[in-house]
C-alpha cells in the first residue's frame, strides 16, 4: 500500500461544479461571501454555506469575520496553483478547442493567478528573466520544477524597487515556477511574483478590471513594463 497521500478526498470537492465555480471565483486572491459565492455558482445561499462548510473542512479555503459578515478566499497559494493546474489540463484535453485557454484577449493577456500576474505579459517577463539569468531553474527535492533567485537577479530586483531581502524573511517561496493555463508556459510565482505584480499597481502602470481577473495596464504602463522585459534581457 502507497504511502503517499490520499487525492481522492480533494479530488471529489474541486470535482462538484458548484464548488469548482467558487474556487475558480476565488482565484483572483479576493475575499468573498457567501452570497456573493452562491451567485458565482448559480446556487442559493443555503447550498453555498454548505459546499464551503466542505471545503474549509477540507483546507481549501479560509474565512475571516468582518462585521456580520464572513469573509472566504483561498487558504493559500498552493491551492490556486493547483486550480490553475487543473484549468490548463481541463483545457488541453478538451478536443473541440484547438486554443487553449479563455477567450477573452483581454483576460489572455494579463490576469490576477491568485496574488501574481499571469498571462502572455507575464509569460514572456518570466521567459526575459530566465534567459537573462535573473533566476536559475533545477528541481527540488520531489523533483518539482524549482526557481531560484541568482545574484544578478537579486541586483535587478533591487534596482527597479523590489526589496528582495525582505522575501527571504517568509517560509513562503521567494519564486517559482506557475504553469500558465492560457500560454502553456510558466509565468513567475511566489513572494517575488506577487511583488512584480504589486510593483505595476503601485506604479500605476495596470489595476484590476472589477469583478473579473483581469489586469489592464495603461498604454504608458504597458511601455514601462515592457522596458523592464528589455532590462531583464540584456
Amino acid at each position: 500500500m502507497s504511502d503517499s497521500p490520499s487525492v481522492v478526498g480533494i479530488a471529489a470537492l474541486i470535482g462538484d461544479h458548484a464548488r469548482a465555480s467558487m474556487l475558480t471565483a476565488l482565484m483572483g486572491g479576493q475575499a468573498l461571501t457567501a452570497t456573493e459565492l452562491a451567485v458565482e455558482a448559480d446556487i442559493t445561499k443555503q447550498t453555498a454555506s454548505s459546499h464551503l462548510a466542505k471545503l474549509l473542512d477540507a483546507g481549501l479555503v479560509s474565512v475571516q469575520a468582518q462585521g456580520r459578515h464572513r469573509y472566504f478566499q483561498l487558504a493559500a497559494p498552493d491551492v490556486a496553483t493547483l486550480l490553475e493546474s487543473l484549468m490548463g489540463v481541463a483545457q488541453r484535453t478538451r478536443a473541440a478547442r484547438v486554443r487553449p485557454g479563455p477567450r477573452d484577449p483581454a483576460l489572455r493577456k494579463a490576469r490576477v493567478c491568485y496574488d501574481h500576474l499571469a498571462g502572455e505579459l507575464a509569460v514572456e517577463f518570466y521567459d526575459a528573466v530566465v534567459r537573462n539569468r535573473l533566476v536559475s531553474l533545477g528541481k527540488s527535492a520531489d523533483n518539482a520544477d524549482s526557481v531560484r533567485l541568482t545574484r544578478k537577479g537579486i541586483v535587478f530586483f533591487n534596482d527597479i524597487g523590489i526589496a528582495t531581502e525582505a522575501l527571504g524573511q517568509s517560509r513562503r517561496p521567494v519564486c517559482r515556477p506557475c504553469l500558465d493555463w492560457s500560454v502553456r508556459r510558466h509565468h513567475l510565482a511566489g513572494l517575488l511574483g506577487k511583488a512584480v505584480l504589486d510593483h505595476c499597481f503601485a506604479n500605476r502602470w495596470a489595476k484590476r478590471v472589477a469583478d473579473t481577473r483581469v489586469v489592464k495596464f495603461t498604454p504608458q504602463g504597458e511601455r514601462a513594463f515592457r522596458a523592464l522585459l528589455s532590462d531583464a534581457r540584456r
